[in-house]
């Protein structure tokens, strides 16, 4: 399924770079991975610069071929907009981007205290995340393997007005943080907007942000002392986010009421998305 390590706030950088972090007392230490096997190229690797001994993510979950693609949503079909816990194990069908072809496996999702630990199955490979939620919308950034190391997520929700309230959360931190951005100009979701926001260590900052459609989805950029960018994926009302380097995907769900996921996946910059459908156990 989310570009280096280049965090919002030079506070966010000092956190995402520790040595080890921790899950709720389960320790995720460093590892180098210097070789990911790929075994799906996106068109649009201009940005992404994935390749087969980069450290990248493979862009393609392996696994067992699957009959359908995921159903299109309506609102009828949605939870309520109150946050459901969508913790629990799950069965997980999906749809490769670009046509690359259909995919089965498991995800657990465990609640980390104000986030969740998102853990995929497929195949031989493993995905590890971090997800945030937000009513029946769910954010995750992750990566292939379980050292997610600088892997964010932030989910948006789009107001009436054009401004964005924003709810982030980093891989191995338990505590969501929050962004407002006000926009300045542009129509639409594209345009500026002055950011506000609050760093894991509760102090906060301020700064830019400009955000253009490309590909599949829409670029983001943060200047707030120094630059940082992502990709998302637009839903109705909301946007979800990645950022954090090459080796970082990410997925946008909606929570149906049924209890089961569905979503689009990709990277930066991607031209197509994939699709998911999770259904709880």
């Amino acid at each position: 399924m989310l570009i280096l390590v280049d965090i919002i706030g030079t506070i966010r950088l000092l956190y995402l770079s520790a040595s080890h972090i921790q899950f709720s007392g389960e320790t995720h230490l460093k590892s180098t991975r210097n070789t990911i096997s790929c075994v799906i190229a996106l068109a649009s690797a201009i940005l992404v610069g994935i390749g087969c001994n980069q450290g990248s993510p493979s862009d393609v979950r392996a696994g067992n071929t699957v009959a359908a693609n995921a159903p299109v949503q309506t609102a009828s079909n949605l939870a309520p907009t109150s946050s459901k816990d969508i913790s629990g194990n799950y069965t997980v069908t999906g749809q490769n981007e670009g046509g690359g072809g259909k995919y089965a496996g498991d995800l657990t999702i465990t609640k980390r205290d104000e986030v969740y630990q998102f853990s995929w199955s497929s195949g031989d490979k493993t995905y590890d995340g971090v997800g945030v939620q937000g009513g029946n919308s769910v954010g995750v950034s992750f990566t292939e393997g379980d050292d997610g190391q600088g892997c964010g997520v932030i989910l948006y929700q789009i107001k009436s007005d054009g401004n964005l309230d924003g709810k982030f959360g980093y891989w191995g931190i338990n505590e969501a943080q929050t962004e407002t951005a006000t926009r300045t100009s542009g129509t639409d979701l594209e345009g500026g907007y002055n950011v506000r926001g609050s760093n894991p260590d509760g102090t906060s900052y301020e700064g830019k942000l400009n955000v253009k459609k490309q590909g599949a989805g829409y670029s983001f950029e943060w200047n707030t002392g120094n630059t940082s960018t992502g990709f998302g994926i637009r839903g109705a009302n909301m946007i979800a986010v990645g950022f954090g380097g090459s080796k970082c995907g990410f997925v946008g769900y909606d929570v149906i009421a049924d209890g089961s996921l569905q979503g689009k996946w990709g990277s930066a910059g991607s031209t197509d998305v994939g699709t998911e459908t999770a259904k709880k156990e």
